[in-house]
């Protein structure tokens, strides 16, 4: 497959492949529009749209997959299998009844791909069978395996009759029972969510709807509606105000109240029974309370529960009279105790009534930053989890630790050639990744509050290693001076995450018989975590016998081994490795194709494993300054390189991705420019070419390894392989058949004129970096049209135009294998860095730059073009991605709105963090520095935070447990309160003790005096932040207080509040706190509540439901809405057979499947499909995620589609509460917000409070599209309707004529949009005039003037569903059978001229203007 395009990772926008490897002759459906999907969930919807609906990006948590498939697997069955392959998984399900004792029979929808334990679960679920968890099911009396499939039972078919059976308990089953009716107990309490447990989260949208959407629509009139709205908003909501309260985040539930059912239910202390009485097959005792008071003693039995005759001081296990034998605890309370019995039952009704998203587990766990103050209640199943199974068992197997190893390779190792086997293979890899997290994240904690023995007990605390649970654990120091040449512990601590990245990459290029260990990089109380699986066998031998291929002493002494370089030299391609030679410590030259940390080591099974791949990806040599090594120009003007805290930055895939792309762009313009030029003149050679390239040749063994010729996949060209010279031409040049069939040859001619100045503009091709042509091009080749509002694509704007050049001339050409072309591709590769010289092929050495590592001689010239590449590689970040994120953030095609979403829009770019100071400075010489403020201040507030968690980090190390509230207080304090003295408060009993406590100080990792931290001031840490900020974003920051920065920056406290929170795992009560007071701190130590971890780990893919979903968004991009639809709902049912119910790519594809519903008129369906994603968002992302925002947002439209005005206002109000808190009322989607806001109110005739949102949104508008933008003359116009509703048309015509005058000058006079505002005006003086004659009228004739009735006109409900419409950017066109025809034609046409890089020109010369309703600016 093709190197470039085989494998675009999810999160690189910019990479737009043109994509010859997806399938031999059709690969047009796989053409640009795929890219990138999931990873920016930009409303997709572009045809239809041009809002762009936020760019968080799909994969929360900053976890970008690469959704890299192994070659085999798309290969041997391309797309034609895959379209047969969906009907097998569609199987018709069927109806089974289902019998269970004591109540009736009731039929279930089933399908034959489930197990029987599915059932199961769903009965544990049920209100009426949810008492039961011991029993077995039964069809004819045989009993059915409870994981067989349903299709393979013998006789189970529509109608069968499954009877419930109830089973004899065991211990184990008698512990499940009651865990279980706890969990039932505990159904509505929210406190599992508070504390992060048991992958709980919080929701709280069904408090704004009223719980479920569906019905609450039929049972409200319309009529009656009106009148019932309260619609005045919260104070702290409106436009202007400057409070931004916490309290609201969390909204008491009634819900939530506990119903009492029990007052105790706990293990007794007579437990476990004593040898004769298990004989009578007691299993366990359970001591209760009921509400009426009542005490009483329970035996479990093989039988179930009955009431026994002891008590707290005796023991008498002989049953009570009655005894109330019952096979549920359920039956037997009821008997027993009245209340129990009522509240349970309603308990349950509630509990049924949830929505299913409310309740189910998410995949991983999300911790709240706030939460109220929960009373603690006496728990037994908590109390017992805690002292038992968790610190060291599994709760589902108890007595069997699982070998997280063994589980995780195993199910890599599941068979993959056909769908379902893919989704199963997938769906097992996904479960044992989110257990795997769940369990290390808990061993870490335990790790670090000290509830684990370490296996070297005898060395210093920060050296100890630790095995918990079948999983190795290490703590992020340098121990034994490993990383002394590489920045000690700074490059500890970034070694886990580099690592991780780089497991990342190799897990999800999937190569066969390659194995990493499953990893979780754990932050915790200021220690970071490394959990890794372990190697079978690693414990017992040492590494140097182990370790068969790579270094364990960075570079001293290497190894190397055939079979890891055949497994390695898979993975080189998609992760653009380079093989290359390095010396050993004999002088000897060893092959390697990774860098040299990486080690290989066959463990006891037999597997190969890679681990410590920290330096998968090349050394950024703008953060690397090495001696006598010159960087660009472009690098150098902006300061690099500079030094960093350690040598292991590395740049992000998703920058080698967009760089090769960027790369490949150009060898297509440069092979094209030549072949031009020599059809225009054919008796002077490319001379001026020639003399620039340099005339080094590749070595033999490079040109051989890269087969990688351009088509290697296009049906006619596959001999190609080894045979470079003669095949060499027609491969760069044939690439692209499919593209080009479409395009007219007035468009050719153009593209041609388009090249050649470009190019001629730099006559230096290989050695100056990102060259200034391709820069040039990015700066003005961003997408403009709505059509296109997927794709940020800045690089590519001439790729299609390079390669149909390069093919329609080689095919003029005639032959297409003459020398000269051969040349020419011999110099386009040589001018691109390309490491063979017959095709494109660029790999980074890993190695390059690497302390200690020594090269051979004889590879010195290739050493000589690596360093150069790498030294592109930085100017292209420098001078073309930075760029780029800040104009897409000025075209509004970015809109980050708080840290995370603002680290997602960098990383989508390839861009570190690290240059965030970086990109503030740039975007502050920016000329357009005022519509660019929200980002600013964005990129401002994270950079603060960012410093405070680095300070953060070392402080809490020198914390003892007893301590931590009161130092996490002092430190918000001294970061937020404008209390310039605070004084930190020691917990008094530590004072009292401070001499015993000196002996057990190595008791803690790290050690410290342990009031070291009481110490710190307020101004103190602010310098700190100040120099940090210096020191590690080369950023000057202008202020010594939290109050200056807030004053220079326009931060807000709320915010900075929750984004340190947010990343430094703290949970904070929620009540109002007073950051502004200078007589007292804001926080005390009783206001902390929790440290929760913050987990890193693989986000493993669905990567079949993300091709559906990709073609899914493609065809809507088209315009085929229904194709789409059908497309995204069969991905819809790949995500969820993969990774359950809830996930964030679930989310997307919710999302995107009500917004069709939406365009294709199914308002009903799109309610429930848009509710969903919503709940979803929330629970999966948090309850002020921006994308939980944006959700709110279409939700509330949807509402209003369909009638519910009140519900679509309390979403609104809701969502601008929230985004209030995370990024304060200065952003540009907040004016498209109170856009939505002033029209429902318009709607519901509250004319004052709908003007002072329309007029803020006008203000927000005005500020950041500019006063010319067609957003603002859109903006006039709604004003003006309101004016008009309230008859002063004076104001209201003084707005429509400034939103008259911008349509005439952007789109002139002819334009309907021009006409409308014309007419529009007219009817506004008419009705002006008509007023003013009645009050003149008035005034000369007194009371008996004939007074006209005058026209006040009310909105009607389609004019303000109309006007919503096209503010979020979704538009129906009315249009006749011949109208669709132009329109897709149109629609065709556009997308030519799109992928020829000139969208510029699509504003002025259509002829049905597609874009009529969409405001685009440029």
């Amino acid at each position: 497959m093709v190197s470039k395009t085989d494998d675009i990772p999810a999160s690189v926008p910019n990479c737009n492949p043109v994509d010859p490897s997806s399938d031999g002759g059709g690969g047009s459906h796989h053409d640009a529009k795929e890219s990138n999907t999931t990873s920016t969930t930009k409303d997709p919807c572009a045809s239809c749209c041009g809002h762009s609906a936020g760019t968080a990006m799909v994969n929360g948590g900053g976890h970008h997959e690469h959704t890299e498939e192994a070659e085999s697997k798309q290969d041997e069955d391309g797309d034609d299998s895959n379209e047969q392959e969906v009907i097998v998984i569609q199987d018709t399900g069927f109806t089974v009844k289902i019998q269970a004792p004591g109540a009736e029979p009731f039929d279930l929808q089933v399908s034959p791909q489930e197990m029987v334990q599915e059932i199961h679960q769903v009965l544990m679920d049920r209100e009426d069978t949810c008492h039961r968890t011991c029993f077995s099911l039964q069809l004819d009396g045989n009993v059915l395996d409870n994981f067989a499939e349903l299709k393979s039972i013998e006789g189970l078919q529509e109608g069968s009759l499954l009877k419930v059976v109830e089973e004899p308990y065991t211990v184990r089953e008698a512990r499940i029972h009651v865990r279980h009716i706890r969990d039932l107990l505990k159904s509505l309490d929210p406190s599992d969510a508070y504390n992060g447990v048991d992958c709980n989260s919080l929701s709280f949208l069904s408090l704004f709807t009223d719980g479920d959407l569906g019905d609450s629509g039929k049972r409200k009139k319309k009529g009656s509606d009106l009148e019932q709205i309260d619609c005045t908003p919260p104070e702290h909501i409106l436009p202007g105000s400057k409070e931004r309260p916490l309290v609201p985040l969390q909204p008491p539930n009634k819900e939530w109240k506990p119903m009492q059912c029990l007052k105790v239910l706990t293990m007794s202390g007579w437990n476990p029974p004593p040898g004769n009485r298990k004989m009578h097959g007691d299993l366990m005792y359970l001591y209760m309370v009921t509400v009426e008071e009542r005490h009483i003693s329970l035996t479990a039995s093989t039988r179930g529960f009955y009431l026994n005759q002891s008590t707290t001081y005796t023991f008498n296990p002989k049953p009570a009279n009655p005894s109330f034998l019952s096979h549920s605890l359920v039956e037997l309370l009821s008997q027993i105790s009245p209340a129990f019995k009522k509240n349970f039952t309603a308990l349950q009704k509630k509990r049924v009534q949830r929505h299913p998203f409310e309740r189910i587990a998410t995949p991983f766990q999300v911790y709240s930053w706030t939460a109220p103050q929960v009373d603690h209640a006496m728990d037994c199943v908590r109390a017992e989890d805690a002292y038992t199974s968790r610190l060291g068992y599994e709760e589902h197997i108890p007595g069997q630790t699982r070998d997280w190893n063994e589980e995780l390779q195993t199910t890599r190792e599941l068979a993959r050639k056909n769908l379902p086997e893919r989704l199963l293979r997938e769906r097992a890899i996904f479960k044992v990744h989110s257990d795997f997290a769940a369990a290390a994240t808990r061993g870490a904690m335990a790790v670090i509050d000290g509830n684990v023995m370490a296996i070297n007990p005898g060395e210093e605390t920060r050296m100890q290693m630790f095995i918990w649970n079948n999983i190795f654990f290490s703590l992020g120091f340098d121990v034994r001076d490993h990383y002394r040449e590489l920045g000690g512990d700074a490059a500890a601590h970034a070694a886990p995450t580099n690592d991780l990245n780089g497991v990342r990459a190799y897990g999800a290029v999937d190569v066969e018989g390659l194995y990493t260990l499953g990893t979780v990089v754990v932050d915790y109380r200021g220690y970071r975590v490394t959990a890794q699986s372990i190697i079978p066998g690693i414990l017992e031998r040492e590494q140097e016998q182990s370790v068969i291929y790579g270094s364990i002493d960075f570079g001293k002494t290497v190894v190397s081994h055939s079979k890891y370089l055949e497994l390695l030299e898979k993975t080189s391609r998609p992760l653009k490795v380079q093989r290359h030679g390095v010396l050993n410590e004999k002088e000897e030259s060893v092959d390697l194709c990774s860098s040299v940390e990486c080690k290989g080591i066959i463990g006891n099974d037999g597997r190969h494993y890679i681990l410590d791949l920290l330096r998968t990806f090349p050394p950024d040599l703008n953060f690397l300054p090495v001696e006598g090594e010159e960087l660009p120009p472009e690098c150098q003007r902006q300061g690099f390189p500079r030094q960093h805290r350690h040598r292991l930055a590395c740049l992000r895939q998703e920058l080698i991705e967009a760089f090769v792309e960027h790369r490949y762009l150009l060898f297509m313009k440069m092979a094209a420019l030549q072949l031009m030029q020599q059809k225009a003149n054919k008796e002077m050679k490319t001379a001026t070419l020639l003399t620039i390239t340099e005339t080094s040749d590749c070595s033999t063994e490079n040109s051989e390894s890269s087969t990688e010729t351009l088509t290697e996949s296009n049906a006619d060209d596959t001999t190609q392989t080894q045979s470079a010279a003669p095949s060499g031409t027609p491969t760069a040049t044939v690439a692209n058949k499919e593209t080009t069939a479409t395009e007219t040859p007035a468009e050719k001619d153009k593209a041609v004129d388009d090249a050649t100045p470009a190019e001629e503009v730099s006559p230096k091709p290989a050695t100056n970096g990102p060259l200034e042509a391709p820069a040039a091009v990015t700066q003005n080749g961003g997408c403009v049209s709505p059509l296109e509002g997927k794709e940020a694509e800045e690089n590519i704007p001439g790729l299609a135009q390079a390669k149909q050049l390069a093919e329609s001339l080689v095919a003029e050409d005639g032959s297409g294998i003459d020398p000269k072309s051969r040349e020419v591709v011999l110099n386009a590769c040589k001018a691109v860095g390309s490491i063979s010289s017959t095709s494109f092929d660029i790999r980074f050495n890993p190695d390059i730059f690497s302390p200690g590592v020594r090269f051979p001689e004889d590879g010195a010239e290739d050493i000589l073009k690596q360093k150069q590449l790498l030294k592109d590689a930085a100017a292209f970040l420098v001078s073309c991605q930075i760029p780029s994120l800040v104009k897409d953030c000025l075209d509004h095609s970015a809109l980050p709105m708080d840290g995370s979403t603002l680290s997602e829009a960098l990383h989508q770019r390839g861009i570190n963090i690290r240059y965030l100071g970086t990109i503030l400075e740039f975007v502050d010489k920016t000329p357009a520095r005022t519509q660019l403020e929200h980002f600013y201040r964005i990129g401002v507030t994270e950079l603060i935070t960012r410093c405070a968690k680095h300070i953060f980090k070392t402080y809490l190390q020198g914390v003892e447990l007893s301590a931590l509230s009161a130092a996490v207080s002092h430190f918000l304090n001294c970061f937020l309160s404008s209390f310039p003295d605070a004084v930190a408060h020691l917990p008094p009993d530590e004072l009292v003790s401070r001499r015993k406590n000196r002996k057990r100080r190595n008791r803690v990792p790290g050690g410290g005096d342990n009031t070291a931290w009481a110490s710190l001031t307020p101004s103190e840490l602010w310098k700190n932040i100040v120099s940090e900020s210096q020191s590690y974003y080369h950023f000057q920051l202008q202020c010594e207080s939290v109050d200056q920065a807030v004053e220079k920056y326009g931060l807000q406290k709320t915010t900075v509040l929750r984004e340190i929170s947010i990343k430094a795992g703290i949970q904070i009560l929620i009540k109002e706190y007073n950051f502004d007071s200078r007589h007292k701190p804001a926080l005390t130590e009783e206001d902390i509540l929790n440290i929760f971890p913050v987990v890193k780990h693989v986000n493993p893919k669905a990567s079949d439901a993300f091709h559906f979903f990709q073609s899914g968004q493609a065809k809507v991009q088209q315009g085929f809405l229904k194709e789409g639809a059908e497309l995204i709902n069969e991905a819809l049912n790949l995500f969820n057979n993969v990774y359950g119910a809830m996930h964030v790519e679930i989310c997307a594809c919710l999302r995107l499947l009500a917004r069709l519903n939406y365009i294709m008129g199914d308002h009903p369906e799109a309610l429930s499909n848009q509710q969903k994603a919503a709940l979803m968002s929330e629970r999966v992302l948090g309850i002020e995620h921006p994308n939980t925002i944006q959700e709110y947002m279409h939700l509330a439209l949807y509402c209003f589609a369909n009638g519910q005005l009140s519900t679509a206002l309390k979403l609104l109000y809701r969502a601008r509460y929230l985004m209030l808190l995370v990024c304060g009322e200065d952003h540009p989607e907040m004016a498209l917000l109170d856009s939505n806001i002033g029209l429902v109110l318009h709607g519901v005739m509250e004319y004052d409070l709908s003007l002072r949102f329309l007029e803020n949104s006008l203000a927000i508008n005005t500020k950041y599209h500019g006063a010319r933008s067609l957003k603002v003359a859109l903006s006039h116009h709604l004003v003006a309707r309101v004016y008009e509703s309230k008859a002063e048309f004076r104001s209201a015509l003084q707005h429509e004529k400034e939103g008259y005058t911008i349509y005439k000058n952007q789109v002139g006079e002819a334009h309907e949009k021009t006409k409308e505002s014309s007419e529009y005006l007219k009817y506004l003086t008419q009705q002006a005039v008509a007023l003013q004659r009645t009050m003149n009228d008035i005034y000369k004739n007194g009371s008996n003037a004939s007074i006209m009735p005058l026209k006040f006109t009310a909105p009607s409900m389609a004019s303000v569903l109309e006007q919503l419409n096209i503010i979020n950017g979704i538009i129906f066109i009315p249009l006749s059978q011949k109208d669709l025809e132009n329109l897709k034609a149109e629609v065709q046409r556009r997308q030519q001229l799109q992928e020829s890089g000139r969208s510029e020109e699509l504003t002025e010369d259509s002829s049905l203007e597609m874009d009529d309703k969409i405001p685009i600016d440029d």
